[in-house]
């Protein structure tokens, strides 16, 4: 019964023996990452051997569209992420988006998208969540909430909203850090009411403290899980813990005890993330067995846990699947989002200088990134990266200067790069590809993307272009060139 409560990760492309061995004794599911996913081909290949030991096992990965990929994590997304989504406000184009991006999880054999954000990001400053929240609205939230799973669903594949009960209204990263919020509030609910109201089967805690109910994490805090989620929104779903190796569990209570109380507090299945393998699997199984035989986790609740992980294990087997829409969809959607202001067609080539923050843990890094993606959009373009000011950067007479940022209301070098590339350049252009929260004054022409995905660049890409081919036929030059 505890092994069917964990969900580990795992290295490599191909299933260890230790999780095909752990999958015959019991255990409820994996979480696959980046490192896991070489081809569409390989990872279809690898979840038919893990489905192989174990029929119902379930088989997570953070798909959430934009920055935020593992299927196309060399190529960038082929879907923009929620604040694009948000930004459109059309709930048919995101139920359409959630369900193609369930159907490319289908292909591959993956029945569990940790999808999607639901939190209200109610606080600019955020940064883990930002750019993956639908919004600051409530309602506009909630409403995107429900749509997207509704089509994740739809397709047959197991909706996880997160994180519960509401990661927006911090300003510290709890891969880092225990971040505090002083109480819940109602507006910060109304996303998951109606991700329970449309159906989902599963949802995420935050590892968030609520100064409110006490000193425990969410994860770990019975007034959360139990009264608030269970008793008051009455979810009757699979609850999942965020990743038990993050420092606000690891550095405090550390991952066995956080595995524990967890489970305690009305958690089902544990989330043990990418740095934790085989040794912390055995830890942790052995602390809940321990837990349940010295009479501190009572055995009624480990079944209930299991009961249902196992439900939503045979709900994604025999789950009636929607029409498959036509592909295309995610293109569509970062088109409709992008916002322009000002003079932003180029006129000829252009110098890309992309300033390039430290990536969220969230997203990753990515093998190519915005610069890349922009400069194959455009024509002739010449692509610089910059991690840090000052630096030296030449802009040419003969190039029209594109300043990539993202989220330049939380990196005061971002702003204070652009003030000082732009000054100088008549015809500059600033495309912002996080959220719109300042804009540069010395710039003609802003592009905003909202979010940082291969569709929402190319998007502005065409934006940028749209306008220049007089410029381009004398150079003589096609896009993508």
């Amino acid at each position: 019964m505890a092994a069917n409560c964990l969900f580990p990760g795992f290295v490599g492309r191909t299933a260890p023996d230790w999780v095909r061995r752990s999958l015959q004794a019991g255990l409820g599911g994996v979480v696959l990452f980046a490192r896991n996913v070489e081809s569409r081909e390989q990872l279809r290949a690898l979840t038919d051997t893990l489905r192989a030991e174990r029929e119902d096992v379930l088989i997570a990965i953070d798909e959430e569209g934009g920055d935020v990929t593992r299927l196309e994590t060399k190529t960038g997304s082929s879907y923009p992420g929620n604040a694009a989504l948000g930004a459109v406000d059309d709930v048919e184009l995101t139920d359409h988006v959630a369900a193609s991006i369930a159907w490319e999880l289908v292909d591959v054999g993956v029945n569990v998208n940790l999808a999607p954000v639901a939190d209200v990001n109610s606080n600019p400053a955020n940064p883990v969540i930002g750019i993956r929240s639908f919004g600051p609205d409530p309602e506009l939230v909630a409403r995107h909430t429900a749509a997207f799973v509704r089509g994740t669903q739809l397709a047959g594949v197991v909706a996880c909203a997160k994180h519960f009960p509401g990661h927006g209204d911090t300003d510290v990263d709890s891969h880092l850090a225990l971040p505090t919020v002083e109480s819940i509030t109602e507006a910060a609910l109304l996303p998951f009411r109606a991700a329970i109201g449309a159906g989902v089967m599963s949802i995420m805690s935050a590892h968030i403290r609520v100064a409110a109910l006490g000193d425990e994490p969410a994860t770990t805090n019975a007034a959360i899980l139990d009264d608030l989620l269970r008793r008051e929104l009455r979810f009757v779903g699979m609850a999942m813990t965020d990743a038990l190796e993050m420092r606000a569990i690891s550095a405090t209570v550390g991952v066995e005890e956080g595995a524990v109380r967890a489970l305690e507090a009305g958690a089902d299945a544990l989330c043990l993330g990418h740095d934790l393998g085989e040794d912390a699997c055995t830890r942790v199984r052995e602390a809940i067995v321990d837990a349940v035989r010295t009479g501190r986790l009572d055995e009624g609740r480990l079944e209930g846990a299991v009961e249902r992980v196992r439900l939503t294990g045979g709900w994604a087997m025999r789950a009636p699947r929607g029409e498959r829409l036509p592909s295309g969809v995610g293109v569509t959607a970062a088109r409709r989002a992008l916002r322009a202001d000002g003079r932003t067609a180029l006129e000829r080539p252009a110098l890309v200088v992309e300033l390039m923050p430290e990536p969220s843990i969230a997203a990753g890094s990515l093998p190519e990134g915005p610069g890349d993606w922009l400069g194959r959009a455009l024509p002739d373009a010449k692509t610089v990266r910059v991690t840090r000011w000052p630096v030296d950067v030449e802009v040419e007479r003969s190039r029209q200067l594109v300043v990539l940022v993202r989220d330049a209301h939380r990196h005061a070098w971002q702003r204070a790069a652009v003030e000082a590339l732009t000054a100088p350049a008549k015809d500059a252009v600033v495309v912002e590809l996080g959220l719109p929260e300042w804009r540069p004054p010395r710039a003609a022409g802003y592009v905003c993307t909202y979010g940082a995905g291969r569709v929402n660049v190319e998007a502005a890409g065409e934006r940028l272009y749209s306008g220049s081919r007089r410029g381009v036929e004398q150079s003589g030059s096609s896009p993508g060139s």
